[in-house]
């Protein structure tokens, strides 16, 4: 039989076969688009050699793949069929990518293994490290790929993604497909040397530049970077130097920036052609052959087309669906201590190793979360001794890093429980997510999920100024997709963190630093089977008169500004809500409708703080109950300055607490 390159005359057939439906169907869904059938279009039209020739390379439904939206044709080496893609062009019901949540080309399929992609470009580069890291704990001989376009290279993301991998040895393949533009940007105004180059300094990876074109070429290369991975020898990057036949997308016009000798160049070069003369002179195929398989693929692609039309849209009714999982509701359990008095910390500490005893899927990371530190609180002092180094681990200072690779263990189905070692450098991590962490599951239409937790010290009152005293409640209460807890008492605190390990959905650990070893905070232990509800507030004292509603160490605020002001007793009804999402508002109503008025309390800023969204709600719900208006007290529209009388100044003083009770019991 006649080979090329090692491949058989009908192997090779059935990759141009591919190619070509590929080039088909962006061809096709150009005419839908221009037939009001679908809004946006971004094609794989110049890099099929490339895609096909890493999908040839893999094993489909066993590795794994975080694909970027030009990777159309790996998609479909991998077993994705044109049908499928339709449906995802088209936004129907059936779409396996995203039951029509996402816009067309952001690819995601669950028996493949396709993990869902967004729209951000670089994020899926530490996903990919994450997913690798849990293949390396499970001692799989499954590699991960993950790709994009050169211009992405420019993220952090990415160059974090190759340290962390290399550092680990993770079995990692990245794909930078090189068609010298992103968007309209040429890669000489992107970066100051190839991505090649950059890549050079990284130990334990490997390189390869080939020309994208070439599909015999770039598929060696794969072959011998997986080859390389599957015996633990690292990772690998593959910069294929591709051609970009289409514009950008279709909201792009490239002849604004692209002169006509040059698309003319990239078109010389076009794939489907080198791959044609390449067996035509080998005398392996001939034009006619091709020729039929271009009119097969014709005739298949419009077929599909017109069954993929037909097809029903999602049903609007499901429009909210899947945020959340539809975990049944857990009753709170009656509190049976096992031990005398603890702190906060030590409540956490606790919490987290009785999950690991029980969740042999449970990891723990984040920066000096190891032994022989244990955290810079230590609320994780002595879990790495006790369930090793590979479970309980270090992790680069790199708060992304730190969320990206989280959200690639988890969608592995991995219990990740990471560490953000202050609140205020959570932000580093915001597009991991906000943009991938809370939209998982809803994006991939309940196919992927992140059920991770993220420990998050926060607040002020420790002198930390203005960068270790930050609130970040009121950024993280309006984003869908991710659950709320901030405890403000050790029992609550390890019930809490206890429920947020078992939990299918992504959490936000809110620790406040000043509680940790704070004696009024301490309570007696609950045992291992305390697990506290989200959603369900604490009356910390009833009352009849007026409603404070907080949570954090503002609880011991309000508690000491009530006791200032030498009250009956019985008079102020102090609601702890323990959780910001989902909040408790039957507790709240039950409260108001015996007191009529409201307080709320909270450390963060004033304005746009959570106690703004709460208030408004009070006002939209229970407007009828009140006999006076909702007052706020919270910490000043300003950063938290070092010098302790400055400090005292913008943060919420007992004080701020006990005027406004006064102020409102006059009502």
């Amino acid at each position: 039989m006649a080979r090329l390159h090692g491949f058989t005359k009908k192997q090779i057939l059935g990759i141009y076969q591919k190619m070509a439906l590929s080039r088909r169907l962006d061809e096709k869904m150009l005419i839908l688009l221009k037939q009001g059938k679908s809004f946006f279009h971004i094609g794989a039209s110049g890099h099929e050699a490339a895609q096909l020739a890493a999908a040839t390379a893999m094993r489909p439904g066993e590795d794994w793949s975080f694909p970027y939206y030009r990777d159309a044709t790996f998609c479909l080496g991998l077993g994705m069929t044109c049908r499928e893609q339709l449906l995802c062009f088209l936004s129907k019901a059936d779409d396996p990518n995203s039951g029509g949540r996402q816009m067309p080309q952001h690819y995601g399929h669950k028996e493949l293994r396709i993990v869902s992609q967004s729209s951000p470009t670089g994020t899926q580069f530490l996903q990919a490290v994450g997913c690798a890291m849990a293949r390396r704990m499970e001692k799989t001989k499954d590699v991960v790929y993950v790709s994009s376009g050169e211009g992405t290279t420019s993220q952090g993301d990415f160059h974090e993604a190759l340290n962390w991998a290399s550092n680990a040895k993770a079995p990692v393949i990245f794909h930078i497909q090189d068609n010298e533009y992103a968007i309209s940007t040429h890669k000489s105004q992107q970066s100051a040397d190839s991505v090649y180059a950059m890549a050079a300094g990284y130990k334990n990876l490997s390189r390869y530049d080939v020309n994208g074109t070439d599909f015999f070429e770039t598929n060696l290369a794969f072959k011998q970077a997986i080859d390389r991975a599957r015996k633990g020898k690292g990772p690998s990057i593959i910069v294929s130097n591709v051609v970009r036949l289409l514009p950008h997308s279709s909201s792009d016009d490239q002849r604004k920036y692209r002169s006509e000798e040059d698309l003319a160049e990239d078109r010389k070069r076009d794939p489907m052609t080198v791959l044609e003369d390449q067996c035509m002179k080998e005398k392996i195929i001939s034009m006619k052959e091709f020729d039929k398989i271009r009119s097969e693929i014709q005739k298949l692609v419009d077929e599909d087309a017109l069954w993929a039309d037909s097809q029903d849209y999602p049903d609007v009714d499901t429009a909210l669906d899947h945020i959340y999982s539809d975990d049944e509701s857990v009753d709170e359990p009656d509190f049976n201590a096992m031990a005398d008095k603890i702190v906060i910390v030590d409540a956490i500490n606790h919490a987290l190793k009785e999950e690991m005893a029980l969740n042999d899927k449970m990891v723990i990371y984040g920066q000096d979360i190891a032994d022989p530190k244990g955290g810079v609180f230590t609320a994780t002092k002595g879990l790495s001794d006790t369930f090793g180094n590979d479970r309980v681990f270090n992790s680069p200072l790199a708060e992304a890093s730190i969320m990206g690779t989280a959200i690639g263990m988890a969608v592995t189905g991995y219990k990740p429980v990471v560490e953000i070692q202050f609140g205020d450098y959570i932000w580093t991590a915001m597009m991991q997510i906000r943009n991938e962490l809370a939209t998982m599951r809803y994006r991939s239409n309940n196919d992927w999920t992140c059920p991770l937790v993220v420990r998050v010290p926060v607040g002020g009152y420790i002198h930390g100024a203005l960068c270790h005293s930050q609130s970040i409640d009121g950024f993280f209460i309006h984003i869908p997709g991710i659950y709320l807890a901030y405890p403000s008492n050790a029992a609550d605190a390890k019930g809490l963190l206890k429920m947020a390990c078992r939990m299918n959905d992504p959490v936000i650990f809110m620790e406040h630093k000043g509680l940790y070893r704070q004696g009024y905070a301490a309570t007696e232990e609950p045992g291992e089977d305390y697990v506290l509800p989200f959603g369900k507030a604490r009356i910390v004292s009833e009352g009849d008169e007026l409603t404070i509603i907080t949570w954090g160490a503002m609880v011991q605020k309000s508690i000491e500004g009530t006791k200032s002001l030498g009250l009956p007793n019985g008079t102020v009804e102090i609601i702890d809500l323990r959780t910001l999402n989902p909040l408790d508002l039957d507790t709240i109503e039950a409260s108001l409708n015996k007191t009529g008025k409201a307080l709320v309390v909270y450390e963060d800023n004033l304005t746009n703080g959570p106690g703004a969204e709460i208030s408004a709600l009070i006002a939209d719900k229970y407007f009828e109950m009140l006999d006076g208006p909702v007052r706020r007290i919270a910490s000043k529209d300003s950063p938290v300055p070092y010098n302790w009388f400055l400090e005292e100044k913008v943060l919420p003083q007992t004080s701020d607490v006990a005027d406004a009770i006064e102020e409102l019991l006059e009502y």
